[in-house]
């Protein structure tokens, strides 16, 4: 009895359900929480990382199964492993690749201090990043907004909102923010749109970020200390200067060409929702 009262009310929702369920409403009730957990667990320790970044898939959980009443399958236990593994070997691909392509235009000498520390230091604080950034950008507002204004218009809001949020960043300018919103924004959204899995993006997004930390490049602006001192000898447009190598137009350039294929994929499956006519 208790179950089938529950399907009448999702079937019947009230106004105030309708209104939790539009999508705008859903969203920013989900930013709210998942950024808060991220505020509340960014700049600490590497632990405090870790459990925000569980804390923060908790709450995105319940604003989509309470407040959107929808399914999760972005998130689901199934398979998430491999999905992550897939991203983090599309992001060492990625950014090896791209700075393979460079490699001479930059000075690496060895760092001091423990390296058991260093790494898992680095792959602790890139992890909670990884997780509460894309739970935000791909989970809540590239979903949010495909409902709204279908998966074209909500991959280049998303991505065009996501380099501008890094221009608060050490060392940022309007290229660095363009070039974030397309080597960023534009791959990893279609990663998400091709695999419909957070898992992935956050294995793409946590193996770029760790790399870039351990070779002691700055990630976005944030220089730390990792197990190389990474400096750029050669032009600032090739190396990204002291704002990092996503200040780069050689990542800028690869992001695109993973990126295309990704989103035939994503078209060949279904997998993008069209614009809403009115």
């Amino acid at each position: 009895m208790h179950t089938m009262s529950v399907a009448r009310t999702d079937q019947q929702p009230g106004r105030a359900g309708r209104v939790l369920r539009f999508p705008l409403v859903w969203m920013l009730v989900g930013i709210v929480g998942v950024g808060g957990v991220a505020a509340l667990s960014s700049g600490g320790s590497p632990v405090l990382a870790v459990v925000g970044a569980v804390a923060a898939v908790a709450v995105y959980w319940v604003v989509m199964r309470y407040v959107a009443r929808r399914s999760t399958p972005e998130i689901a236990r199934a398979r998430a492993g491999i999905q992550a593994l897939l991203g983090i070997g599309l992001g060492v691909v990625f950014i090896t690749t791209s700075m393979l392509m460079v490699i001479s235009e930059f000075s690496f000498t060895r760092a001091s201090g423990s390296v058991m520390a260093t790494v898992a230091s680095i792959a602790a604080v890139q992890l909670g990043a990884a997780v509460t950034e894309e739970l935000l950008f791909r989970g809540l507002l590239l979903q949010g907004l495909e409902r709204m204004c279908g998966s074209w218009a909500a991959l280049a809001i998303s991505a065009v909102l996501f380099g501008a949020i890094h221009l608060a960043n050490p060392g940022a300018t309007l290229w660095t923010g363009f070039a974030i919103a397309v080597e960023a924004g534009v791959l990893m959204g279609a990663t998400f749109l091709w695999l419909r899995s957070i898992w992935a993006v956050v294995g793409l997004h946590f193996a770029w970020n760790t790399i870039e930390g351990l070779l002691g490049v700055p990630v976005s602006g944030h220089a730390s200390p990792g197990l190389l001192i990474t400096e750029p000898t050669g032009p600032e447009l090739l190396t990204g200067g002291q704002f990092g190598f996503e200040g780069s137009i050689v990542p800028v350039v690869v992001s695109l060409l993973l990126a295309l294929p990704m989103l035939i994929a994503a078209h060949k499956r279904g997998n993008l929702v069209p614009m809403r006519r009115r």
